[in-house]
């Protein structure tokens, strides 16, 4: 009898927590399956920005969200660089960062791409034998299927290896975009210039420009999507046309976008100065829409040193093209790249990159010091310079153009510049910031609903990185 009471309770307790449990176990069953997740980590240029955009477009057509973190994903892309040691050792470490959560996950797909995946294919498989996909940069209209592939085949077998760099860029890969004001569209892949320090020939191929149709239509498209401004993007836009079968050339480009109504600014990076020629320095002074900034990469000041770097000018040939510029563009901002301790330079050679900055007075400058990249013929070269030296060399040329940009900032300040307003500043709260077309960053006060447009900002401080400025209502 004690029995059959405590069954009979117990049945009672069952019926009760069904009853109290059966709406969550409901929801719980009709929940919808989480979404796939990825996580893309991007290194390097501007080139690489923009194939990360259409690696996420990929994705994400396919069915995958994004995430924060690396540990959530269920495909893990990293799109590298290495046109400097320093961000090819970086990919190994965040590789080695993943060897234990491949181990927890053997599902999780892990991808290297771009231009480490190019050259260093049998050193990726070496070092980290778990990554399941390694493509190169020419070849992510293959990146779908290779994703499928994997993940038929699950966790086991040798990695997929894609790195064809003769391989044509399709047209019309889908695209993620990372804003919506400014976008950056493709004009040129690879390069032909084969400098002696340089990798990327070897890492993104032979010159391939676009049809001037398919980069006209991007653009539209971009246009009527709201987007204001577009950053023309090659190793070297000025060589574009040369390659297609219709004699056109770089400004014929721009005359061809800057035509596209409701488009405000166009950009572009990066000039060759040995292709840099005066119909561009015009198109850049009467195409209302191209921007007054020249990104225009030194290298060196010193004729030695650019020879044996394979850059094909002089110094006074690099000098004569600024001048041109500001002859044509009095206002222009240019800015450049500079390597130091290239091998076999000496004090001497360094003294005149520095008296070239000291003359030239760049608005911006991007210092690096040299480092071997196997491969390239530099890395082959005698006399290398001490690590001191370079970095010794590196402090001060950082020191003086710091000094120099300062000193141009402050001498515009009242000044008012049409400023493209990008989006709320993080670190000051009722701030806006945007970009002047010399490429300047400007801070001021301002609402949300500024964002996208083109208002006048007068500058009130001047700083290294740009300006504090107000609104010329404010005053």
């Amino acid at each position: 009898m004690n029995i059959l009471h405590l069954a009979l309770e117990l049945i009672t307790l069952a019926h009760s927590y069904v009853q109290l449990f059966a709406p969550r176990l409901g929801d719980i069953l009709t929940y919808p399956k989480m979404a796939n997740r990825y996580y893309l980590d991007t290194m390097g240029c501007q080139m690489n920005e923009r194939d990360s955009e259409t690696l996420a477009g990929i994705l994400e057509q396919l069915g995958y969200q994004p995430t924060a973190a690396a540990a959530d994903a269920d495909v893990v892309v990293f799109n590298t660089c290495t046109v400097r040691a320093k961000p090819h050792h970086k990919l190994f470490s965040k590789l080695g960062e993943l060897r234990r959560i491949k181990q927890r996950q053997p599902n999780k797909i892990i991808v290297v791409c771009g231009c480490v995946a190019q050259i260093a294919a049998e050193e990726i498989r070496r070092r980290a034998p778990y990554v399941d996909i390694i493509i190169g940069p020419r070849n992510y209209s293959r990146f779908a299927a290779a994703l499928a592939q994997r993940r038929q085949l699950g966790s086991s077998g040798e990695p997929i290896v894609v790195t064809d760099d003769r391989e044509t860029i399709p047209e019309g890969l889908p695209v993620c975009r990372y804003t919506e004001i400014s976008a950056f569209v493709n004009v040129t892949y690879g390069c032909n210039n084969f400098c002696a320090y340089c990798i990327v020939p070897y890492t993104r191929g032979r010159e391939q420009s676009r049809q001037m149709t398919d980069i006209v239509g991007e653009v539209q498209s971009l246009v009527a999507a709201g987007y204001k401004e577009v950053t023309l993007l090659g190793q070297n836009v000025n060589s574009y046309g040369h390659d297609l079968a219709e004699r056109v050339d770089f400004a014929d480009l721009l005359a061809e976008v800057d035509q596209i109504p409701s488009l405000a600014r166009i950009r572009f990076t990066t000039s060759h100065p040995k292709d840099l020629s005066v119909k561009l320095l015009a198109a850049m002074r009467d195409l209302p829409s191209v921007c007054e900034h020249l990104h225009l990469p030194i290298q060196a000041g010193d004729d030695e040193v650019l020879t044996r770097m394979g850059r094909g000018y002089t110094y006074a040939h690099y000098r004569g093209l600024v001048d041109a510029a500001r002859q044509r563009i009095p206002d222009i901002a240019i800015s450049t790249d500079v390597m130091v301790g290239f091998p076999g330079e000496t004090d001497e050679q360094f003294r005149n990159t520095v008296r070239a900055f000291e003359e030239i007075r760049f608005s911006q400058a991007f210092m690096f010091k040299y480092s071997d990249r196997p491969g390239t013929r530099a890395a082959q070269m005698p006399d290398k310079v001490p690590e001191a030296v370079k970095q010794r060399r590196l402090e001060q040329v950082v020191a003086l153009q710091n000094d120099i940009a300062r000193e141009i900032n402050r001498q515009q300040v009242g000044k008012v510049f049409e400023v493209l307003v990008e989006r709320a500043d993080p670190k000051s709260p009722g701030k806006m910031r945007g970009r002047t077309r010399t490429n300047k960053l400007m801070i001021f006060p301002g609402g949300e609903d500024l964002i996208g447009q083109l208002v006048p900002v007068q500058a009130e401080a001047a700083y290294l990185w740009g300006f504090l400025g107000k609104l010329p209502s404010e005053s």
